[in-house]
């Protein structure tokens, strides 16, 4: 552990104290993972902008020939009396440099209140620094609590679509309703993002990305399971994502789906990674190719730095080289309180190599983690001042207990919180001991809707209910999936806390009350094609201080 915590100091070092690089070349993967932790590091350096006569030159926004708005814009983080409104000028976004020079851009902002921006509220103008890859993160203060406001950018001759977005209630207030969704895995390669185009059109105040915005995976000329027969992707794209090049033309192609595109301009988003965003089920410092943790680390910088870069997050956020504070909290008022987790960052690595396995002594272990000690005081201690009607913990993995066979000993995950029984253990005291009467998880990554009872004791039926896990499918990862997949009987006989298993593309809208929360499982058919309708598969409540699911 001591060595780990020394490599990561290194890698930080490193990535911070070497000269600015604002235009990187992408390695490949053999010479990446062949390379000594001090000549990658070089190959990757980025630092803070520059000030002073080291800044770099102010580009002639005029200059700008062709729409730099092409990511469109998003915002995030609602806070009573501030939000965080973000763009990236990307005048040819599937280049290496966007089709921009390394210099500096002014972008104007402005902040309605109403979506023909006849009464602006703010307004004012933020640096566009190659550093960050001309990415532009505004946060906005001395707002109204609960209001809806409208936003836009300009540079140049140019400006953007407008984006709406909304603020908290006051601290304190009582709001009687919260409508969000949760969405997660969008696997660009395996399907299009038709549910994001149906959430745009939805009426929610807020949506929680609940992991793997992208992948690091190729995608081929044809856009993967897209087929695209009215254009051919550049091959640019076509290998997997190492290099902070790699990663920035990754969310590129990602951010210009016009319904991903959609989503992020009607809602603010409260965004959290899972693992692919770096890596397939990476842990902490370890890599599923055992790789090097220095190397690794190196990588994890890229990856975090152009996460932050790509999407509505807060300067708190920024990463510092392989490090970045993701687990944060939000309130609504005293209905709800949001305490957003990072199960990747900081876990053990994953037991019995990580093969769905019975449980042992080795995921049993008691110094096992899924949070890091720092992130579970801090969730715990949250809980305990927690005033909140609802706790909600929007995070990556299967919370709840999930076997894979119905006769015991069962199979189990050990990537989720199965393959980690201490940290949930001590996770479930802790809302017992805080008296939490309304808890919901909210989970993805598995790529089917759940809805879980959580139990005290998963393996008695009859133990107490603590609270409820809300399982969001994909967006398009997996392809189009079926109602009832293969494994729908075994987990369903196995599981008697599962209470519903989907195994189609959508999202999860739940809508929070004073008197009961209702969760809406959303899903289309198909994935492959575009312009699926949307239907609601399912519907479920959970009344305030009865924890439990019943059929709505």
């Amino acid at each position: 552990m001591q060595h780990a915590r020394e490599q990561r100091a290194a890698a930080r070092r490193m990535t911070r104290d070497l000269p600015e690089a604002p235009g990187l070349p992408a390695l490949g993967r053999r010479r990446f993972l062949g390379a000594t932790g001090a000549a990658a590091a070089l190959a990757f350096a980025t630092g803070l902008p520059a000030t002073g006569t080291a800044a770099a030159a102010e580009l002639d926004a005029r200059r700008i020939a062709t729409d730099p708005f092409t990511l469109g814009v998003a915002s995030g983080d609602p806070h009573p009396g501030s939000v965080l409104l973000w763009t990236r000028l990307a005048p040819e976004p599937y280049e290496p440099d966007s089709g921009l020079p390394g210099e500096r851009v002014d972008v104007e902002w402005e902040l309605a209140d109403d979506e023909a921006f006849r009464r602006v509220v703010r307004r004012g103008t933020a640096t566009a620094h190659p550093e960050y890859h001309h990415s532009v993160h505004v946060e906005v203060d001395r707002l109204d609590a609960g209001r809806v406001y409208y936003y836009r950018f300009r540079t140049g001759s140019w400006t953007s679509r407008t984006g709406r977005t909304r603020t908290a209630p006051a601290t304190g207030a009582g709001p009687g309703s919260l409508t969000f969704a949760a969405v997660s895995c969008q696997a660009y390669h395996q399907g299009y993002f038709t549910a994001h185009r149906h959430l745009a059109e939805e009426d929610v105040d807020l949506v929680f990305h609940l992991g793997d915005y992208l992948y690091e995976y190729a995608v081929d000329a044809e856009g993967g399971a897209r087929r695209y027969t009215d254009r051919r992707l550049p091959a640019v794209f076509d290998r997997e994502a190492v290099s902070l090049t790699d990663y920035r033309l990754r969310y590129a192609l990602y951010k210009t789906d016009p319904d991903l595109l959609a989503a992020h301009a009607a809602h603010p988003f409260a965004v959290i990674w899972d693992d692919h965003e770096t890596e397939n089920n990476y842990a902490g410092d370890t890599d599923e190719h055992g790789t090097p943790a220095e190397e690794f680390l190196l990588r994890r910088a890229a990856a975090y730095r152009a996460y932050w870069e790509n999407q509505p997050l807060r300067t708190a956020q920024r990463p510092e080289g392989p490090d970045a504070q993701l687990y944060r909290r939000l309130h609504w008022g005293d209905l709800a309180q949001f305490d957003l987790l990072d199960t990747r960052q900081y876990r053990s690595d994953q037991a019995y190599g990580d093969r769905a396995h019975v449980p042992g002594p080795e995921s049993g272990a008691a110094t096992r983690t899924m949070t890091g000690a720092a992130q579970e005081r801090w969730l715990l201690d949250g809980w305990r001042d927690s005033t909140a009607l609802w706790n909600v913990v929007p995070q990556q993995v299967c919370f709840s207990q999930r076997k894979f066979d119905p006769d015991d000993p069962s199979r189990v995950s050990m990537d989720a919180w199965d393959g980690y029984p201490a940290s949930r253990a001590r996770i479930l005291a802790g809302a017992e001991s805080a008296h939490l009467a309304n808890l919901m998880v909210l989970s993805g990554d598995v790529h089917v809707h759940y809805a879980f009872d959580i139990k005290q004791d998963f393996d008695d039926p009859g133990s107490r209910t603590l609270g409820t896990e809300i399982v969001t499918t994909s967006i398009s990862s997996g392809g189009n999936g079926t109602r009832r997949p293969p494994t729908w009987d075994a987990y369903t006989r196995a599981n008697p806390h599962l209470r519903f298993f989907d195994g189609r593309r959508g999202y999860v809208r739940v809508a929070l009350g004073r008197e009961l929360a209702r969760a809406d499982f959303r899903t289309v058919d198909a994935v492959t094609t575009p312009g699926a309708p949307i239907a609601t598969a399912a519907s479920f409540v959970t009344h305030a201080g009865t924890p439990g699911l019943e059929p709505a």
